[in-house]
């Protein structure tokens, strides 16, 4: 697993709405191939331990989520995006992204963080993360 740019782009990058838009890509590295469907399961966590902070992201649900299928060294990408804070809210520092593919319960774990030196809301109720479904890379 890796946090790449969208679509082959530009890594990080920020937009007009102040939101800085990735992709969560998987990478098949076995000998045989594999299919991946849905959403992963994406959180800010911090404190050293793995810790989530803030909420989970919120699952776009608007996009088609098909069934893809990764040959050996192939790859498939779910679109992420992270917003600004809101005013309003407490921060915590993070240490970066925890990653869980569709119906696993193994995770992975990337130091990206998304987020200015400020760090993230810390309220589990406040969501700055939205991810689409897994789709084939282009």
């Amino acid at each position: 697993m890796s946090i790449e740019g969208q679509d082959g782009g530009a890594r990080g990058v920020k937009d007009t709405m102040n939101t800085i838009n990735v992709s969560v890509v998987l990478h098949n590295t076995g000998a045989s191939s594999c299919t991946v469907q849905g959403w992963p399961g994406v959180s800010y966590v911090g404190r050293g331990n793995g810790t989530q902070v803030g909420g989970a992201a919120t699952l776009t649900r608007t996009v088609p989520h098909p069934t893809v299928t990764l040959r050996p060294g192939g790859t498939a990408q779910a679109h992420l995006t992270a917003s600004a804070l809101p005013e309003s809210c407490t921060t915590a520092p993070v240490d970066g992204l925890r990653v869980y593919p569709p119906g696993s319960k193994r995770s992975f774990f990337s130091d990206t963080r998304l987020v200015t030196t400020g760090g993230v809301c810390a309220d589990a109720s406040v969501s700055l993360l939205r991810v689409e479904a897994f789709i084939p890379n282009p």
